[in-house]
């Protein structure tokens, strides 16, 4: 079946089928959360992004395989409200943000900063830290050597523009990072972020410069 990357809460996951991994991405209340469970298809290792809450669908979908790693995309609570039961189930081992690690109350094992890789199998997925949403958010960026980039946005880039900043500062500093960083990227990059559709850069790209007359 096509991947839609279209889910809800209570619903079935659905299934990105790539040569080297599988993503599957399930919705959770009650904010609607995407989580994203990363397979790597040689050694059948397991990742997931954002143990964001109903940590029973979180383990039903993770599976007897278990875990090695979950990591947390940024510290805002909707996105680790399901963590310390996913870890006390699995062991696995955690990842965040640098600047955000202390506003998650599940230690965080590997403190990540920009440009560091993070391994699933096989795969590898090279983190971007951008400021703005919260200080120490991160996207994670896999680039499939047999096809375009995935990147996991987390909540720094939706369909219809970047997340939510306070301050325009903020604002800035998430979009120069976009920029920079993720919106180099090609337009076939598909993007999925941490609450509602995916999308990918080259729907998004030609709206850039109203998101900056806009200021959000």
């Amino acid at each position: 079946m096509t991947y839609s990357g279209a889910v809800t809460v209570g619903g079935p996951a659905d299934v990105h089928e790539l040569k080297d991994l599988m993503i599957t991405k399930i919705a959770v209340g009650p904010m609607d959360n995407n989580a994203y469970l990363l397979r790597c298809r040689a050694t059948d290792e397991q990742l997931l992004i954002d143990a964001a809450n109903d940590a029973e669908t979180l383990l039903g979908m993770i599976g007897d395989d278990g875990i090695a790693s979950v990591v947390t995309t940024h510290q805002h609570g909707d996105h680790w409200q399901a963590l310390d039961r996913v870890v006390a189930a699995t062991g696995a081992r955690t990842f965040a943000g640098r600047a955000d690690a202390d506003g998650i109350p599940v230690p965080t094992d590997v403190p990540v900063d920009d440009g560091d890789v993070i391994r699933v199998g096989q795969v590898q997925l090279t983190a971007r830290h951008l400021v703005g949403h919260t200080p120490g958010s991160i996207a994670l960026v896999y680039d499939d050597p047999h096809g375009h980039p995935h990147v996991f946005t987390g909540d720094c880039l939706f369909p219809g523009g970047p997340g939510r900043t306070t301050r325009p500062a903020d604002f800035q500093s998430l979009m120069s990072g976009l920029e920079a960083k993720v919106f180099t990227l090609p337009d076939e990059t598909w993007i999925y972020p941490g609450h509602g559709n995916d999308t990918t850069l080259g729907a998004e790209r030609p709206h850039i410069q109203e998101w900056l007359a806009r200021g959000w």
